[in-house]
């Protein structure tokens, strides 16, 4: 079984709540359910039994000296919570490299031009100590900018030989709530499960390099591993092949994401996204897109989606893998008709809540895409969220407990299982609980 297939699907795009999506047709293959009922749920995470260091040694003392030396009082105080529950000292990261490690490395080495290190530090630790802080939200442009984000938009524009007027270049790039809900929540769920892999994207990302690179194994895009080879050229993502079963990528954003960056540095507002924010949401933004997206206009092009905004689920899903180097298989539960309209689901609710409770019992969040209906059940938008667990009442009845980075709140909000399980069109889950439903993969195939 694999994530990513040549099987045909209709899907929406996925965006910022209250959007409307258009329908597009592309490639996915789709993991199967049955109707096995579901178990009182295990909330054993497995990621708990990790063991974690909070001693440093005496090479990672010399560098904690220094680097609360360099940050303020409130980074400060980030700093040594995170020494205390271990999270400073976790290596979960492509090359090893602890979080500490990857701080270091901002403090002492160049960032990228108009990056204030000190702030570069700040907004990545404050990030990572509360991920929940992680928003969609673009901000305004400030007077100062605004004649050379102009400027950078006509030179884009032109650069595919489209001609675009200043005035048209000024209110394409006028953008201040992000469609970006998809690159935000795959923001969130890697600075919550692996903090120290985020601190290397950040670290890289607001280096003068402007670009990442991660290893992943070809089977974690598809089990034959011409086909995984082929999404690869397909997405247009830089990639070398050290042997036939890895390859190591080049994740980079786009042209225009620098600027943006800038903008936050020098004029972030309350409510707005770091800097940080910026470089990692532009980047998914850009391999899910196949390298289409323009940071300016929040606008994106590419052969999958007809949508001029966000990612849809096939791009979504192969952006997730990419950065977690893991077998994500999306599972879509509503049966959307020609007309956009919800016409059921393509299994019963029990198994949608077992899939997304045994994923979280993994120590997994699972990112969903959850559907806006009038009242003839017609999408009229779609949004994506990250369920992060979950609890149950002495009724039986579940709660989920969700980050939303759309919703002005650096906290996470609470759904019952009535409201969002019927909402969800498709949710993100590992091969290894998707495998667990093989009877019915012919009839989600078809």
């Amino acid at each position: 079984m694999t994530s990513i297939s040549s099987v045909q699907n209709n899907f929406y795009s996925y965006r910022a709540s209250g959007v409307i999506p258009e329908r597009v047709k592309t490639s996915q293959s789709q993991a199967a359910y049955s109707n096995k009922h579901v178990s009182a749920p295990s909330f054993a995470a497995s990621l708990m039994a990790i063991p974690v260091r909070t001693t440093l040694n005496k090479d990672e003392e010399q560098k904690y000296i220094q680097l609360t030396a360099f940050v303020d009082k409130t980074s400060k105080k980030q700093l040594d919570a995170l020494l205390k529950n271990g999270i400073l000292l976790s290596a979960n990261s492509d090359d090893n490299s602890t979080v500490l490690d990857n701080l270091y490395q901002m403090m002492i080495t160049p960032r990228a031009e108009g990056l204030n290190p000190q702030l570069v530090l700040k907004e990545t630790v404050n990030t990572i100590a509360n991920p929940f802080a992680i928003t969609q939200n673009f901000g305004d442009i400030p007077k100062e900018y605004k004649e050379k984000v102009i400027n950078q938009e006509i030179a884009t524009q032109q650069s595919f030989a489209n001609a675009i007027t200043p005035a048209k270049a000024e209110a394409a790039t006028n953008v201040e709530h992000s469609t970006d809900c998809v690159a935000a929540s795959i923001e969130f769920k890697l600075a919550k499960q692996m903090p120290a892999e985020f601190a290397r994207f950040a670290q890289n990302l607001t280096s003068p390099q402007l670009s990442v690179g991660k290893t992943i194994k070809m089977k974690n895009l598809n089990d034959v591993p011409a086909d995984a080879q082929w999404l690869l050229n397909e997405f247009g993502v830089p990639y070398k092949m050290d042997d036939a079963e890895t390859a190591r990528l080049t994740l980079a954003p786009d042209k225009n994401a620098l600027l943006r960056a800038q903008i936050q540095n020098d004029d972030k507002d309350r409510l707005e996204r770091s800097l940080v924010d910026v470089l990692m949401q532009s980047t998914f933004m850009n391999v899910g897109s196949q390298q289409s997206f323009d940071s300016l206009t929040d606008i994106r092009g590419g052969k999958f989606n007809q949508d001029k905004n966000g990612l849809n689920e096939f791009e979504k899903t192969f952006t997730e893998s990419v950065v977690n180097d893991k077998n994500e298989i999306s599972i879509i539960y509503q049966t959307v008709d020609e007309n956009g309209r919800v016409v059921g689901y393509e299994t019963d609710f029990n198994t949608m809540k077992k899939q997304i409770l045994d994923t979280l019992a993994m120590g997994e969040n699972v990112i969903v895409g959850y559907t806006q209906t009038d009242r003839t059940n017609k999408i009229e938008g779609g949004h994506e969220i990250t369920i992060i667990g979950a609890k149950q009442d002495k009724n039986g009845k579940l709660t989920f407990v969700c980050n939303d980075t759309d919703d002005n709140k650096s906290a996470p909000i609470e759904y019952s299982e009535d409201y969002i399980i019927p909402k969800i069109h498709h949710a993100g889950i590992p091969q290894v609980i998707a495998e667990q439903y093989p009877d019915l993969l012919a009839k989600q195939a078809e």
